[in-house]
């Protein structure tokens, strides 16, 4: 196949990028000079990739999308600024994918797997692992983690420097100020847990036994009487070694902006 065939006439592509075989570029996309696209990438009409961008193989980025471009951050005034993405992801209609603003080398990192519906948003120097999905409308601002398998509905917006745990899910029109902890689920305003997110753990391999012991835990780290601390020594105590309980305790040590209300 020629890559005629693969370009469309009225893109632009700059000189200097590197676009790998079977890539496809759409109708006046614009492809910066620094950016570098793998193989069987499809970039939609209309779509702007830009800055220090690399990207893997086999995503998608639909029309109007923005992937790359400078961070909405004051404080930058220029410089090494990189946007790092994986396979096999999908960019919607008008998502945007800012670069890094930290400073001597701001990244922003995408892994694999995910799913970014219309309009939402990823903000500079946020780490995105695997198979997370973004409804329409979701937006996590500058520094914030989304771990595999998390799931933002509709509207979701997280506040910066905050750690979404994995397979947890956020409900929709959720504002987000504090860590919500793996295999939770979160909702309101402020964002409150409000119970372990039961289906998206069956959805993922957890044995019935390994839910019902999770809810469990559930219940003593954020139902319990005593302290935070006397809570996770006991819940270690009782179920250290079980599927996802040091992954959980490991997330409420790391805190640093301190957990959602429960």
């Amino acid at each position: 196949m020629s890559l005629s065939s693969l370009f469309h006439p009225t893109a632009i592509i700059a000189a200097g990028a590197e676009i790998g075989l079977g890539t496809r570029i759409g109708p006046y996309a614009v492809i910066g000079a620094e950016v570098r696209l793998g193989c069987d990438n499809v970039v939609g009409p209309h779509a702007v990739v830009e800055g220090d961008t690399e990207i893997g193989d086999r995503n998608q980025i639909f029309q109007f999308a923005s992937v790359g471009a400078p961070p909405q951050d004051l404080k930058w005034g220029g410089g090494n600024s990189r946007l790092r993405i994986g396979n096999d992801n999908v960019f919607r209609e008008h998502v945007t994918i800012h670069s890094g603003a930290a400073r001597p080398l701001g990244v922003t990192s995408i892994g694999d797997g995910n799913l970014f519906m219309v309009n939402s948003h990823v903000g500079h120097d946020c780490r995105i692992g695997n198979h997370t999905r973004f409804v329409n409308g979701a937006g996590v601002a500058g520094y914030c983690e989304v771990d595999d398998h998390a799931f933002l509905s509709g509207v979701v917006a997280v506040h910066q420097f905050t750690r979404i745990g994995a397979l947890a899910f956020v409900a929709a029109g959720a504002m987000v100020s504090q860590d919500v902890p793996p295999f939770c689920l979160a909702q309101g305003d402020r964002a409150r847990l409000v119970s372990l997110n039961e289906v998206g753990l069956r959805r993922n391999g957890f044995i019935e036994a390994d839910v019902l012991m999770l809810r469990k835990v559930f219940r003593l780290l954020f139902r319990g009487g005593g302290s935070k601390a006397e809570r996770m020594a006991a819940v270690d105590h009782a179920y250290a070694g079980r599927r996802g309980v040091d992954q959980l305790l490991r997330f409420l040590t790391d805190t640093k902006r301190g957990l959602a209300a429960a």
